[in-house]
C-alpha cells in the first residue's frame, strides 16, 4: 500500500560519527515511507531533537560521549512513550552493560545488521505490537536487546 507524505515514518538518526549518519542516511532513503527529520550527535542532543521533531522512530547509538544512548533512550521514552527507540551498537548485545538492557528501547541492531529490510521490519514489528497495546505496560527492552520487545 502506498504511504503519503503524511504518513511518512519520521526517523531521527543519533550517532557520535558523522560517517555512520551517512551510511544511515542512505538506508533511510532506501526504505519506502521513511523520511529522516534530523541528526543527533549526543544524547542530549537527541533528547532536545524529539520535542521539536516529533519523529516516530530514532535510531540510537549505544555509546557517545556525554549522555549516551541508554539514559538519552529512558528519559525519551518517558517522556514520549509513543516514541519508538532502536538502539544500536558494534557490540553484540551481550557485550553491552545492563542499563542498555533495560532502558525502554524497543529493540536492538547491530550497526553491522542495519540494513533497509531490517530496519523496516523491526519498525513494522513495533508498530503493530503498539497497535494491540502489547507495549503500553513493558518498561526496558526485551530480555535478549537483539530481539524486538514485545
Amino acid at each position: 500500500m502506498a504511504r503519503g507524505a503524511a504518513d511518512a515514518t519520521r526517523v531521527l538518526l543519533v550517532d557520535d560519527q558523522e560517517s555512520f549518519r551517512g551510511a544511515v542516511r542512505d538506508v533511510i532513503a532506501a526504505i519506502p515511507g521513511f523520511v529522516l527529520v534530523g541528526e543527533a550527535a549526543s544524547g542530549e542532543e537527541a533528547v532536545a531533537a524529539v520535542e521539536s521533531l516529533s519523529p516516530g522512530l530514532v535510531l540510537m547509538d549505544v555509546r557517545m560521549p556525554g549522555m549516551g544512548g541508554a539514559q538519552a533512550t529512558r528519559e525519551i521514552v518517558n517522556r514520549y512513550p509513543g516514541v519508538v527507540v532502536i538502539l544500536m551498537s558494534i557490540d553484540a548485545a551481550e557485550a553491552l552493560p545492563d542499563t542498555v538492557h533495560a532502558c525502554g528501547a524497543a529493540a536492538f541492531l547491530r550497526k553491522q545488521d542495519l540494513r533497509p529490510g531490517a530496519l523496516r521490519d523491526l519498525w513494522e514489528m513495533q508498530r503493530e505490537a503498539q497497535e494491540r497495546g502489547a507495549l503500553a505496560d513493558e518498561p526496558g527492552c526485551s530480555s535478549r536487546p537483539d530481539e524486538p520487545r514485545r
